[in-house]
């Protein structure tokens, strides 16, 4: 990905980079990622094969893509938390996210549409701190930016080998 800014600057009109992950996901046995894909990382720290969820008629034998998602939408949410529980001076500890990721059919083309939901317990702290607080941490949590916002993104085949 190149870096489309001059300078980053909060506030500033562009998006800049400031860590990129790479995974690759082939189609596994069956030459599909959903149900027998296998997912690598880059960096060699994530390696695992996916498996489509018994619920859409797979084994369930494995990580599901809706999974990961609903994992790394709870982590973002509950490590923007952490910062501002933080800043209050209060205990993140007893902090949890749970985050639900379903897949339907979108009813406007009969494809498939993903929902989330993401609930925080925050045993402890009054409620209306601890509701103050997450509204502030979601203001700033990138997967919330993202599902309100929508992401950019492109989608395009690879160079072919050897084309220059």
């Amino acid at each position: 990905m190149s870096d489309p800014t001059a300078d980053g600057a909060p506030g500033g009109t562009r998006f800049k980079p400031l860590y990129e992950a790479r995974v690759a996901v082939d189609g596994g046995i069956l030459a599909h990622g959903r149900a027998t894909g296998r997912a690598r990382s880059g960096d060699g720290a994530l390696a695992f094969d996916l498996r489509m969820p018994a619920e859409l008629g797979g084994d369930g034998g494995g990580p599901n893509p809706e999974q990961l998602f609903a994992a790394a939408f709870a982590a973002s949410v509950h490590g923007e938390l952490t910062l501002v529980a933080r800043q209050h001076l209060l205990d993140p500890a007893p902090i949890t996210v749970q985050a639900t990721v379903a897949v339907g059919r979108d009813p406007a083309d009969g494809g498939y549409l993903l929902q989330a939901n993401v609930e925080v317990a925050w045993p402890g702290v009054p409620r209306a701190t601890a509701r103050r607080l997450l509204a502030r941490a979601l203001t700033h949590c990138p997967y919330t930016k993202m599902t309100a916002r929508g992401i950019p993104a492109t989608v395009a085949l690879a160079p072919e080998p050897g084309a220059g």
